[in-house]
């Protein structure tokens, strides 16, 4: 069983590494097709926000790259510098994205209400989980049960990364079908902002994929302890 799942994070491994590279060429690509409204990151954001009545939402920069988010503790859509200045499809992809988020807040869209609820609990299970799954395989003769523990707070991470998949797919539906119906982009730029979104879409897959296989894993290897 041991190599077997070493197989599958090696290939899981692999698949992470080409997304990534795929995604950070595609952002590079459409980082040069620039838009022909003239729009930067930071005015398709607020653009998008005001056509959907969100006044109480800000749109403001971060430092770093590929650090765009949305935050619904205090309502700021962060966009990294780049795509905050940048008047580009991929800028405009981003911030549109990001914004979708933004819209989903605003209508309580289940997902990302379910999501939220997840994150207090997550953040406190990532800090322990990996030395409470170590301590448990070496412990597992004599204390199986703290494997279990293990298991049971790396299954939360596992929902929440499974979990992230609609709401992520859902923004970035929200952010293409605002685009396109606002003509926000010509047909070019609409297929470029597309495909960066769809490849950045993939990295949450790869990564929800990667979680329920290591899950798997450890619910293995305390069915066999024995």
């Amino acid at each position: 069983m041991g190599s077997s799942y070493m197989i599958l994070i090696a290939l899981i491994m692999g698949a992470s590494w080409l997304v990534s590279y795929r995604l950070k060429s595609k952002f590079e690509k459409y980082s040069e097709l620039h838009l022909q409204n003239g729009m930067s990151g930071k005015e398709i954001a607020e653009k998008m926000l005001a056509d959907h009545g969100i006044r109480d939402v800000r749109v403001i920069s971060v430092e770093g790259q590929l650090t765009d988010h949305y935050n619904p503790a205090d309502k700021t859509v962060n966009l990294s510098e780049g795509v905050y200045n940048q008047r580009n499809a991929a800028a405009a992809a981003v911030a549109a994205h990001e914004c979708g988020h933004a819209v989903q807040h605003a209508t309580a869209y289940s997902w990302l209400e379910m999501r939220s609820k997840l994150v207090p609990v997550v953040s406190v299970a990532s800090n322990f989980v990996q030395w409470i799954l170590l301590a448990g395989i070496l412990m597992i003769k004599v204390f199986p049960q703290l494997l279990l523990v293990g298991i049971v707070l790396f299954a939360l991470t596992t929902l929440f990364s499974i979990i992230t998949l609609p709401v992520e797919y859902d923004a970035s539906n929200r952010a293409l079908a605002w685009l396109e119906n606002k003509q926000m982009l010509n047909r070019e730029e609409h297929a470029g902002a597309k495909d960066a979104l769809n490849w950045a879409a993939r990295t949450y897959v790869v990564a929800a994929i990667g979680s329920i296989a290591t899950l798997l894993y450890y619910v293995m290897v305390y069915l066999n302890r024995r």
